[in-house]
């Protein structure tokens, strides 16, 4: 994989979208790598309903095994974790790992070698031999991937709702900013989905000349929107995606522009 010191100025004169609600990791890399990032979330993150921060809190109450997250805000919401040192911690990559070692003030105990859940169910049904109870702490709409492959795994698994996320419609100076964009980063199906929710009967037509998904999932649940991916990670990671708008953008010219 190519580091990203290698890589400096790749994206020069590239404007790519990223719509996650935290530009995180992925800003960030894309800008080392010399584009120009416009943040245009396309969701917000919300604190769960009254029942489902019940629920939270008495899953992790219930001495699990495990706690696993899949992302930055449900890493930040599973705080109690900070008095439990012996649950074994786990996250879906190396950003909400990050996070949920900052949270629970110790190091993370499993990170899949590629950022999908379904990766996460393969390397942690390898390595745990017997049956866990496990606490998936994730957001409403997540899919079920994680919590089935464990389930079917022979492991307890509480699914919990952590968050909520609700739809943002952007501003027209957003907009804006997407018409002259050359790019923009589906780092999720969730992302591709929001895309068309929100932006609705401009969706496809607002689309950039390259539109970049982290892997196959993304790529799917784009299409099952109507929304047509130009190019698809090898990588499924946030550097995968990064190098992939690089190889992109050289085939476009912009690499010699």
């Amino acid at each position: 994989m190519t580091s990203g010191a290698d890589v400096s100025g790749a994206l020069h004169g590239c404007t790519v979208v990223v719509t996650r609600e935290r530009p995180g990791t992925l800003a960030a890399g894309l800008r080392a790598a010399g584009a120009t990032v416009v943040h245009v979330p396309l969701i917000e993150v919300r604190d769960p309903v009254a029942d489902d921060e019940r629920a939270l809190v008495d899953a992790l109450g219930s001495d699990p095994d495990w706690v696993i997250v899949t992302s930055a805000a449900g890493a930040e919401r599973v705080a109690a974790v900070r008095d439990q040192p012996s649950v074994r911690l786990a996250a879906v990559g190396t950003a909400t790992a990050a996070t949920l070692a900052d949270v629970a003030g110790r190091k993370v105990d499993l990170v899949p070698a590629t950022q999908l859940a379904q990766v996460l169910v393969d390397e942690f049904v390898a390595r745990i031999d017997q049956p866990c109870r496990v606490v998936v702490a994730q957001a409403d709409r997540a899919a079920s991937t994680l919590a089935d492959g464990l389930r079917d795994a022979g492991h307890s698994v509480s699914s919990v709702t952590a968050y909520r996320t609700v739809l943002r419609s952007p501003s027209a100076e957003e907009i804006d900013d997407i018409r002259t964009a050359d790019a923009v980063a589906f780092a999720s199906g969730s992302a591709a989905r929001s895309w068309h929710e929100a932006l609705g009967g401009d969706a496809v037509d607002l689309l950039p000349g390259i539109v970049a998904a982290i892997g196959p999932t993304t790529s799917s649940a784009a299409r099952e929107v109507g929304l047509k991916i130009t190019h698809e990670s090898v990588d499924h990671s946030v550097t995968g995606l990064i190098e992939t708008l690089q190889t992109a953008w050289s085939s476009h010219g912009g690499a010699s522009g």
